[in-house]
């Protein structure tokens, strides 16, 4: 079969385009212009500059649709900027790769400011740009400190509380490395759970070992820390519970569109030529209920 080229949603080059001749699709409002996201932006803009470029649409000659980059356009235009650069998308569609981000989990944010600290950028400037305190930033710094490689991996790309590590540190490796795997197992990466783990760690699995009457008091508190996160499960469990049955049912019923859609031989051999990759995800899918395996993410 012949393979087709994927054709490029965005030009390949960056334009300058007068601030003027960009028309946005949204306003923002007020509530969202405090929150610590958009101050966040705004901050990096003014001590960094604008690193990605907005994306628009040309829709007639000199005159722009904003496809993505609203918070980052408004930000400039009440600066008074009267140029910015842009990509231009060959869509005018609001779904751009943005969409689909995947933000970095906190190890990978601490290795990345370790490289932009080795590359001699002060750590008030970081802190500037990011609109946070830079005692923020000597913690994220310091976050993996104490802590042994194999629980780094196993955590490397886990969406956790950065608090967790300061608990961890508290533990031996070899009890760090449990603790991260009891983790891992549950899909439970608070700092709540950890605490209950180092409540019930025994004193000589820790770095400092505490008295009788503080382990006593860590013991009961263990216990109302595993009462509380059991609680949390429990009421994760029944969510998951109420919603499965229209879960399934929606499911069922996207399966039987897609199937009459495919049963279509033209359809199905535009979608062959066109989006190979796609039809074969959804032929697996639909294998996939039919059998009733479970779906791959």
């Amino acid at each position: 079969m012949k393979t087709q080229r994927v054709r490029s949603a965005f030009e390949r080059y960056v334009i300058t385009l007068p601030v003027a001749s960009i028309v946005p699709q949204r306003e923002i409002p007020n509530s969202t212009k405090t929150t610590a996201c958009y101050q966040q932006i705004e901050a990096s803009l003014e001590h960094i500059g604008l690193i990605e470029p907005l994306v628009v649409f040309e829709r007639e000659k000199g005159s722009f649709l904003l496809v993505d980059g609203h918070s980052r356009f408004e930000i400039l235009k009440s600066k008074g900027a009267t140029e910015v650069k842009c990509i231009l998308a060959r869509d005018d569609e609001s779904y751009t790769y943005n969409k689909r981000v995947n933000h970095a989990p906190p190890i990978a944010q601490h290795f990345m400011l370790l490289e932009v600290l080795k590359n001699g950028v002060p750590e008030e400037r970081v802190a500037a740009a990011l609109n946070v305190d830079v005692r923020t930033i000597r913690f994220k710094r310091d976050m993996l400190n104490g802590i042994c490689p194999e629980v780094i991996e196993l955590l490397h790309n886990r969406h956790l509380n950065s608090n967790v590590f300061a608990v961890l540190r508290k533990m031996k490796p070899l009890r760090q490395i449990e603790a991260a795997e009891h983790m891992v197992a549950s899909n439970t990466f608070s700092a709540i759970f950890a605490k209950a783990i180092l409540a019930v760690t025994k004193p000589e699995m820790l770095n400092e070992p505490s008295s009788k009457k503080i382990l006593e008091a860590q013991s009961a508190a263990s216990q109302a820390l595993l009462e509380k996160e059991n609680e949390t499960l429990l009421k994760d469990l029944k969510a998951v519970e109420e919603s499965y049955g229209t879960n399934v049912l929606t499911l069922k019923i996207s399966c039987g569109y897609l199937e009459r859609i495919l049963g279509n031989t033209k359809v199905e051999k535009y979608l062959e030529r066109n989006h190979a990759d796609t039809l074969r995800a959804l032929q697996a899918l639909l294998s996939e209920v039919r059998t009733g395996e479970p779906i791959k993410r």
